[in-house]
């Protein structure tokens, strides 16, 4: 059965308000640009995002972020926008910062079905001790600090529980999808796209190119469909660069 929609509008057209969202892509490198730009169109809010970062303030999540549609994030880097930074310090933004690993491990484990695991990363930091400003209030006091978790020695070591994460919707970046949902993803723009992608109760692929079945080598495929619910073909991508550096 083909999973292609016509339009990156139909591909989100039922996400509603407070959905909550894993997002891939890795800075500017890999993300699903028209699917965040039909959703800023929507006018979706009070959305909950899983990303490894927020966008800058005028492309990809800083679309949203922005038009002030987000209402929780949790990420691992934050520090491209400005926006950002000011939305969290002012109490507008809610914010849970983890370490990348346990994020893509999340990530990964909620796409397994497995509900948690023991990680080393954290431990013996607010991250495991809690502690963390998940929130402020407008006068810069917490309203909402992160909760301890718990913690195991197994082998003499001491290890933190993480909770794996599933979101509502997965939106996803890929070079090349067929009509059933199989992707391969450009060199690094395989960073947080397929974790993404696994962790979506409904996957959204916009792919660069779009192929019929069998036309992508099973050996070569990164997500096999089975991941990915809706695919819609967006072609080329603008390649943005995140910092650009010249010389005198």
């Amino acid at each position: 059965m083909s999973k292609v929609c016509a339009s990156a509008a139909d591909a989100v057209s039922d996400v509603a308000d407070g959905s909550t969202l894993a997002v891939g892509g890795f800075g500017l490198c890999g993300i699903p640009s028209d699917l965040i730009g039909a959703l800023a169109e929507r006018g979706v809010g009070g959305l909950e995002v899983y990303s490894n970062n927020c966008g800058v303030d005028d492309f990809g999540l800083g679309i949203l972020l922005s038009a002030r549609r987000i209402r929780r994030v949790t990420a691992s880097y934050v520090g491209e926008n400005k926006e950002f930074a000011r939305q969290y310090l002012s109490g507008e933004l809610e914010v849970e910062l983890t370490p990348q690993g346990t994020l893509a491990e999340r990530l990964r484990a909620g796409g397994a079905g497995i509900p948690a695991f023991f990680t080393p990363a954290g431990v013996g930091t607010p991250i495991s001790e809690g502690g963390l400003p998940w929130r402020y209030n407008a006068d810069g006091s917490v309203a909402i600090a992160s909760p301890p978790k718990e913690t195991r020695v197994i082998r003499g070591r001491t290890y933190v529980l993480e909770e794996s994460i599933v979101a509502d919707y997965a939106l996803v970046h890929a070079e090349i999808g067929d009509t059933e949902g199989n992707l391969v993803f450009n060199k690094t723009a395989m960073n947080f796209n397929p974790l993404a992608a696994m962790a979506g109760r409904v996957t959204i692929a916009q792919v660069e190119k779009l192929v019929e079945p069998g036309e992508i080598d099973p050996a070569q495929v990164h997500v096999p469909g089975v991941f990915v619910q809706r695919v819609v073909h967006t072609g080329q991508q603008d390649k943005r660069i995140e910092k650009r550096t010249v010389s005198a």
